[in-house]
């Protein structure tokens, strides 16, 4: 599996609130964010729900990554999406680090995936938990 989620009621605006706020208690930052709904709509002239890709990023395991092998940038930072289901349903789905990361074939790198995993099923539980 690629990838970890949930959904969760609410606005979209409402949810993501919600996770950025559970994504700092884990040392989570956003480095990116992309409006795919803003860019349909700007090239294509395509209406979708709402759906961004946030990236998150814990600096301390990025750079334990980067010193392993500096090609492993091309798999960070940890994306995640959330998008508009319905009009009161939104998923989050989260990357997984661990099948993402292996990718790299190294213990080393496999071992701080497992620590980003880990952080990200807390974020989830977090969410599942209503805080």
């Amino acid at each position: 599996m690629y990838e970890l989620n949930i959904t969760l009621s609410g606005s979209f605006d409402e949810v993501k609130e919600r996770v950025l706020n559970v994504l700092m208690e884990q040392q989570l930052g956003i480095v990116s964010e992309v409006d795919v709904q803003a860019t349909m709509k700007k090239k294509l002239d395509v209406s979708i729900p709402a759906y961004q890709i946030l990236g998150a990023c814990n600096p301390k395991l990025a750079l334990q990554i980067i010193e392993a092998d500096p090609n492993c940038g091309n798999l960070l930072p940890c994306n995640f999406i959330i998008r508009e289901y319905n009009a009161d349903k939104i998923v989050v789905s989260f990357m997984d680090p661990v099948t993402v990361l292996g990718l790299a074939k190294s213990e080393k790198i496999n071992a701080i995936a497992i620590i980003a995993k880990e952080k990200i099923q807390h974020v989830l539980d977090s969410l599942s938990n209503g805080s």
